[in-house]
């Protein structure tokens, strides 16, 4: 069971400390405990019960009227929002409720009625990837630990895997040969996994060799072949790999390929692109890109 501080709570639930403690006071929301030099502390339920007010609170209903509604009521009406809402941000707030308290049955009943009605690739961009923003930024804060990350992207990474499973052996009579990769030392595998759903949705095939792929053992292999894309990503500042260099290795041993770079270390603009080379700034654009050619 996790504790959480009130400073970690108004993190979580965007509720201002000042106003938790006026609802605690004035209209009796929930009771922290204390701990024996008499500072106060949430629980799971806590944050749970927590996130699940500040949902209503946002869409309408009185902080006085939820206090008098019972916690099963509670949880029916966040459903309710959740499953008529167009908006967003209520499903994140029920999946980062989910994480927090390590529900594995709420967190896939989420993401499975979303992709029943949107369909996996539009749940992946308009839930999961800002989901996974918050989660971030809360990571910074101090207010997730890596177990939560590793609990929410292992049934992520589930949900992929299936969807790259329904994708094989449905390539295009004209389809491009793309190899995607991750350097050494980059070990973020999401991003990566989900091109690879995107580019074989689109009739494309994939050549997926996953993280800590060594440049010298991608010569080796493909010297005898070039791929039409190679996609790669570098999120991780890595002491060991100068971007510059790696983008023109990238360009020299692969001079038929288009090169296509991902990820926050070639966002700055600090690198000179090859000319076989461009910058994917974000999965639109390489999805843009995939639906022109």
């Amino acid at each position: 069971m996790g504790t959480f501080s009130i400073k970690d709570i108004e993190a979580l639930s965007g509720i201002r400390c000042h106003t938790l403690r006026v609802w605690e006071q004035r209209y009796g929301v929930l009771t922290p405990k204390r701990t024996d030099t008499n500072i106060r502390y949430y629980d799971d339920e806590d944050l749970k019960l927590i996130l699940n007010i500040s949902i209503l609170n946002r869409y309408g209903y009185k902080i006085s009227d939820i206090s008098k509604m019972k916690n099963e009521e509670i949880c029916s009406a966040v459903l309710k929002i959740s499953g008529n809402s167009n908006e967003f941000s209520c499903q994140i707030k029920n999946l980062i409720s989910s994480t927090m308290v390590f529900d594995e049955t709420n967190f896939n009943q989420i993401i499975n009625e979303n992709i029943e009605k949107l369909g996996f690739e539009q749940t992946m961009m308009k839930l999961i990837f800002p989901y996974l923003n918050e989660i971030g930024l809360l990571w910074q804060l101090g207010s997730v630990q890596p177990t939560h990350e590793h609990f929410a992207t292992n049934i992520i990474k589930q949900k992929i895997y299936v969807a790259i499973d329904n994708q094989i052996g449905k390539s295009k009579v004209d389809a491009k040969n793309f190899l995607l990769f991750l350097p050494e030392k980059e070990q973020h595998t999401l991003g990566l996994l989900f091109a690879n759903y995107i580019i074989r949705s689109r009739g494309h095939k994939v050549l997926y060799l996953g993280q800590e792929v060594p440049l010298k053992d991608l010569k080796t292999i493909f010297s005898k072949h070039d791929p039409d894309y190679i996609y790669t990503i570098l999120t991780s500042a890595n002491p060991d790999i100068d971007k510059q260099i790696f983008a023109n290795t990238l360009s020299e041993n692969w001079k038929e390929s288009k090169i296509l770079l991902s990820g926050f270390q070639f966002m700055d603009e600090s690198v000179k692109l090859p000319q076989n080379a461009q910058i994917v700034r974000k999965m639109e654009d390489l999805i843009s890109m995939l639906d022109s050619i």
